[in-house]
């Protein structure tokens, strides 16, 4: 039997790639919480990280042989990005709602410290196992 980090540490590589971009896109929202006109953005976690396991399972994106096939829509680094739509609009047409990005960062970073102490247990378990323990 072969070993690969892929089967080692499963989903958890992708899932932090992708709470690391999210927190990135989460922490923008926060900061232009004053800014006129600006739109909050995020992703739909749990369809990205889908497409994310359905990438490594097909070995990659969709090939065009010819230049007039029809192309997957615009993802940003294998996720869409999307616009949040607001509770409440603001007069400045400002979409952010400082309490919900919070509250979104703040369920993210839970997420990803769950995953680091997931794939740090594998990590350990696996010099373990090297180590003849």
């Amino acid at each position: 039997m072969q070993f690969t980090f892929e089967k080692a540490f499963g989903v958890h590589e992708s899932a932090l790639h992708l709470q690391s971009k999210r927190a990135q896109l989460l922490a923008a929202n926060v900061s232009n919480a004053d800014t006129p006109k600006f739109k909050a953005r995020d992703i739909d976690f749990h369809q990205a990280l889908k497409d994310s396991i359905q990438y490594a399972k097909t070995g990659g994106p969709l090939a065009a042989t010819n230049a007039r096939h029809i192309q997957p829509p615009a993802f940003m680094n294998g996720y869409e990005v999307l616009y949040r739509n607001p509770r409440q609009a603001s007069i400045d047409g400002n979409t952010v709602e400082p309490e919900a990005e919070t509250s979104a960062f703040m369920d993210n970073s839970v997420r990803y410290m769950a995953s680091l102490r997931f794939l740090g247990g594998k990590i350990q378990g696996l010099q373990k196992a090297i180590g003849g323990q």
